[in-house]
């Protein structure tokens, strides 16, 4: 019998990296929930069945939930909408919360295991120098921003569904992910392409833990085999500064280093004309108000747990760049 996976969100960045993934075994069946089968680009030619819907409309997930009674079947939930802007925008909630409950219930329904992918966003930030771990509750009371508090709301509702009603779910929290095959272009890709273009003159202060793509792929393909219902797991990578960061995409493009870096004061007085001129440009923004929060944040974060239950081994950053860029240059971005 054939493993039975559905990944929802599957034409996004971490979505259609564990279809690739995925499709290596042909005893996997892959079933991709994308928003419009016009727009999947990202997984042309790849071993997996489309199915178009949307997460926060349940009576688009039937289709694609309809598997046979017997079969074995991992439930791999990446939909969401990472956000950093200043402006309200009510997809956030509607997707990152809503979503997850419809999917949790169509879960709960067919009797499979669920992978929810979050966010170490969603974990509350302890003071620099100590290190952050898993949690066991979470609350959007004690995070900052947006899209970090719909994940504290989802991630709590997934436990709690975990607890009162029996659904075998458990929780991974990836750090800032970099990589390949970014097709939607993420503000982290956005990030690689401006340095890499020359279009970017200048960094700032600060930094953050940075993941790689094909780890995270990696630490959810063993949750969805090893992982316990309830249970957490940080996917992090490596903490890198900004600085350093902009120093390993120079490299890796060939281009001279930037020399120039600003103060994060300065960064955010000129944030809100960053997000104006991004939006002109129908661009990613990098520098706003929660980006420049994030940097200056404790990230220190322990993919210890992982390690040790999961087998996560997150690769070197240098290598990550390297990747990214090359197939950016492959893909005529850069």
């Amino acid at each position: 019998m054939k493993n039975i996976y559905i990944i929802t969100g599957a034409n996004g960045f971490l979505g259609n990296n564990l279809v690739r993934a995925l499709s290596q075994d042909p005893n996997n069946q892959i079933r991709a929930l994308v928003s419009s089968l016009k727009r999947a680009d990202a997984l042309q030619g790849l071993n997996c069945e489309l199915f178009e819907g949307d997460v926060t409309k349940p009576e688009t997930l039937v289709d694609i939930f309809a598997v046979p009674t017997d079969a074995k079947v991992c439930v791999i939930h990446c939909a969401a909408v990472v956000y950093i802007k200043s402006k309200p925008n009510p997809a956030v909630y509607e997707v990152n919360v809503l979503g997850t409950k419809h999917v949790a219930e169509k879960v709960l329904e067919i009797g499979a295991k669920m992978i929810y992918v979050n966010s170490v966003h969603a974990i509350p930030e302890l003071p620099h120098g100590e290190v952050m771990k898993e949690v066991a509750n979470f609350d959007p009371a004690k995070v900052e921003g947006i899209y970090a508090k719909s994940k504290a709301e989802a991630a709590e509702y997934i436990l709690d569904m975990v607890r009162t009603r029996g659904l075998d779910a458990c929780i991974v929290h990836p750090s800032g992910i970099l990589g390949p095959y970014d097709f939607k272009t993420s503000h982290l890709t956005q990030l690689v392409i401006d340095v890499a273009t020359g279009r970017l003159k200048a960094g700032v202060k600060g930094g953050y833990d940075f993941v790689d793509v094909r780890d995270v792929v990696a630490g959810i393909l063993s949750a969805c085999a090893h992982g316990e219902a309830g249970e957490c797991y940080i996917l992090s990578g490596h903490y890198v500064s900004v600085a350093e960061l902009l120093q390993l995409i120079t490299r890796a493009a060939g281009r001279e280093p930037i020399k120039t870096v600003l103060p994060l004061w300065l960064a955010k007085l000129t944030a809100p004309l960053s997000e104006i001129y991004y939006n002109i440009k129908k661009q990613p923004p990098l520098y706003t108000k929660y980006s420049l929060y994030t940097l200056e944040s404790n990230a220190n974060f322990s993919h210890a747990k992982a390690s040790r239950e999961l087998g996560y081994s997150p690769r070197q950053i240098q290598t990550t760049i390297d990747d990214t860029v090359k197939w950016l240059k492959q893909a005529g971005r850069i």
